[in-house]
């Protein structure tokens, strides 16, 4: 099957809001996450042929930007990558659920002449590169796993979220748990103090770097790579393996989560073990609130979410996600009937 990647899919869902004949609509408003901007488009796209009455109007704005947003009731539902702190919780007018969408791979893409996909990185050499250690190409670090690429001596150009992104949560937690001196240095969250690189907004700016700057890396997630034909890197896993990034190796490193799943679904899924995993993979949620002001809106929200946990999820492959596991699915559908109105009525139609 050709899969459709992004700029074809925008253009489709534009042309469908063209064509489609006007009539009285209602629209959900989020921000947030750019990690699954791609398949949220698609998936706003999808809906209105379920639900011609409803409109989706998404700023992929990060998501630092989507937690503020959502705390500040601006908007619908927020997004993000990295699970809200108990702090974040606490400091929004009501209680949030987190409910997960997709799972996908942060994937290490570079700019080398001559270096295709398939470029082995360790932890070590990743952790060093992003800490401004390892400044040229053809560090020993990088070599001795690549026997036969042409690393040159060059400077090493790092690329990095400018913006609060959950996308950087994931990096930076894979990294903390990976290196010791990361960990003390920088640390893990939407947002830090890069040792090191060059700033850009959302997935598409760090994108725009790389592919625009010879000799250059960054992470992104994985759509993005493969819809700029960008190369990307094995990374060594848990199990010393170098796991190439995928939806089969992000299922991978989900496994074990699906079966231990807390009931808030504050999970990271970074690092995880097994030998088919890709270390640097990441779950994204929806930021919901369990009381809804609007009970037409709620109502219309709430439907939406069934869908996106059932049918939704079959359009995961065709552009690079991982579905969500079945046990983690029905753990859902238990908490989306928990959302009501504010005089306590539940949203979700049995």
């Amino acid at each position: 099957m050709t899969k459709l990647r992004f700029p074809a899919l925008l253009m489709v869902a534009a042309c469908a809001l063209l064509t489609t004949p006007a009539r009285a609509q209602l629209q959900l408003n989020g921000a947030g996450a750019t990690f699954p901007y791609p398949i949220y488009s698609k998936w706003f796209n999808e809906y209105i042929k379920v639900d011609p009455s409803v409109r989706f109007n998404y700023q992929s704005i990060g998501s630092g930007g989507g937690i503020k947003q959502i705390t500040e009731q601006t908007v619908d539902f927020g997004a993000s990558d990295g699970p809200l702190s108990d702090e974040q919780l606490n400091a929004a007018p009501g209680h949030l659920f987190h409910f997960p969408t997709v799972m996908g791979a942060v994937a290490l893409t570079y700019n080398v002449e001559g270096v295709g996909t398939g470029l082995k990185l360790t932890p070590d050499a990743i952790a060093g590169i992003y800490l401004g250690k390892i400044t040229k190409w053809n560090d020993p670090a990088l070599t001795k796993d690549n026997p036969g690429v042409k690393l040159p001596s060059k400077d090493i150009v790092v690329a990095h979220r400018a913006d609060g992104s959950g996308t950087t949560y994931i990096f930076t937690d894979y990294l903390s748990k990976v290196s010791p001196e990361w960990d003390a240095k920088v640390g893990r969250s939407t947002s830090v103090n890069w040792p090191v690189g060059l700033g850009g907004k959302g997935n598409e700016g760090v994108t725009g770097i790389v592919k625009q700057t010879p000799d250059s890396i960054g992470y992104v997630e994985l759509i993005y790579a493969l819809s700029n034909q960008l190369p990307f890197g094995d990374v060594k896993n848990q199990a010393g393996v170098f796991v190439k990034p995928s939806l089969q190796s992000v299922t991978a490193a989900a496994a074990g989560y699906a079966k231990e799943m807390p009931a808030d679904f504050r999970v990271v899924i970074t690092n995880a073990p097994g030998a088919d995993a890709y270390p640097i993979s990441g779950m994204t949620w929806l930021l919901v609130y369990e009381q809804q002001k609007d009970p037409v809106k709620g109502k219309k929200l709430v439907e939406f979410l069934k869908w996106m946990m059932d049918d939704g999820q079959k359009f995961t492959p065709e552009l690079d996600y991982a579905a969500l596991p079945k046990a983690v699915v029905e753990q859902e559908m238990a908490q989306l009937a928990k959302v009501i109105t504010t005089d306590g009525k539940p949203l979700l139609e049995k």
